[in-house]
């Protein structure tokens, strides 16, 4: 069976962006994993961070379950996620253990730093899949086989300096839309943290706001959609592979460039 896996940066990443195309995935008879590089620990303005973290996985997990997706634990703190040694080679035992076809993960221009390194990180744990001389934490042999990669679209779909990045590839997720917002909704103490430091009013709304944006840009479908832009496939895969493409078929259009 196939597998693709998601990595993200935080609880809750995944709900946002990428959870549509893993439910997709899944139908097609896809094996999907759920993968949240940080615990969450510092995403609350009353739980001190230890029992934030508690909370915040218990709540990845029930999420993860009503997307019938693999759960990883996650491997570093909020705001701790950098581009280093022992967090790529535990990401990258991840990979090699999963050894996805598919790998979906942030933009690498993104509103924050932590959403950067992730999808930086993605990128060389997957590179790094078949290098025997890695030695991944926990150790795990090197994979082979072709991989893809896919950034999805940054919040706001802005990069750091406020330039607009358009996706490549729009997926329609309409039809299973109601189990993504079932599963963003598994994060019930975001509502609080959300709407005291970025005045989001209400998650499920703004989940809601930014996937109808991307449905309704040119090329889209449907009344919601997930936007993705192809990794380049130098030591990936082949030029022409689009795995997700040939996955899911009617639901992937390429955005018409206006």
């Amino acid at each position: 069976m196939p597998s693709a896996l998601a990595i993200a940066a935080h609880p809750d990443d995944i709900e946002f962006v990428m959870a549509g195309t893993l439910l997709l995935l899944r139908s097609a008879g896809w094996e999907i994993h759920y993968l949240n590089v940080a615990r969450g620990d510092l995403g609350s303005t009353r739980l001190p961070a230890a029992e934030c973290a508690r909370v915040r996985r218990a709540e990845a997990q029930a999420a993860a379950q009503v997307l019938g997706a693999t759960w990883h634990p996650p491997l570093r703190g909020d705001l701790r996620i950098f581009y280093d040694d022992r967090t790529l080679r535990r990401l990258a035992a991840v990979v090699r253990e999963v050894a996805p076809q598919i790998v979906l993960t942030h933009s690498l221009e993104d509103y924050m730093e932590d959403h950067m390194n992730t999808a930086r990180l993605a990128v060389t744990a997957a590179f790094a899949r078949g290098m025997p001389n890695l030695r991944t934490i926990p150790s795990r042999a090197p994979v082979s086989g072709e991989v893809t990669l896919y950034h999805a679209q940054p919040h706001g779909h802005i990069d750091p300096m406020g330039r607009r990045i358009e996706p490549e590839l729009l997926v329609d997720t309409t039809r299973v839309h109601a189990t993504k917002r079932e599963a963003l909704a598994c994060h019930a103490s975001q509502k609080e943290w959300l709407d005291a430091s970025q005045g989001m009013d209400s998650y499920l709304v703004a989940m809601d706001d930014l996937s109808r944006e991307v449905a309704q840009m040119p090329g889209g479908q449907g009344d919601f959609a997930e936007g993705w832009r192809r990794h380049a496939h130098l030591g990936f895969c082949a030029r022409e592979a689009d795995p997700l493409r040939e996955a899911l078929g009617d639901d992937v259009r390429s955005r018409t460039k206006m």
